[in-house]
């Protein structure tokens, strides 16, 4: 199992590196169907795994190509912060069932999204 994490880990940070993604749409499923874990100790482990240390050095390199506006970034660090924390008290008051299907519902809407934009 450790082995299988730790290669899901990697997947996840090459993904996020690359095209932004990771945490919420490969972390947390792997977690519930391969780790085992229920919902709520999925998203609370991937929200973990996304601490400042992951980011960091991704961040550095597309900050030293001019790729970060750092305005913006800071205004939604603001209102991440403060959306996390409101959003994290009330997923513990949701049952696992919904939370699962409101998590996959908004990765369906957001990939059909993508796919049909120009």
């Amino acid at each position: 199992m450790i082995l299988l994490m730790l290669l899901v880990g990697l997947i996840a940070g090459a993904l996020s590196g690359v095209i932004g993604i990771g945490g919420g749409v490969l972390i947390v499923p792997a977690l519930v169907y391969i780790a085992r874990m229920g919902q709520l100790r999925a998203q609370g482990t991937s929200l973990g795994v996304m601490l400042a240390p992951v980011g960091l050095l991704a961040f550095l390199e597309y900050y030293r190509a001019g790729n970060v506006d750092v305005k913006v970034c800071l205004m939604l660090c603001v209102g991440f912060l403060i959306g996390g924390y409101f959003g994290g008290f009330w997923a513990q008051h949701i049952p696992e069932a919904l939370l699962r299907k409101t998590f996959a519902c908004v990765m369906v809407v957001a990939a059909v999204k993508m796919f049909i934009s120009k």
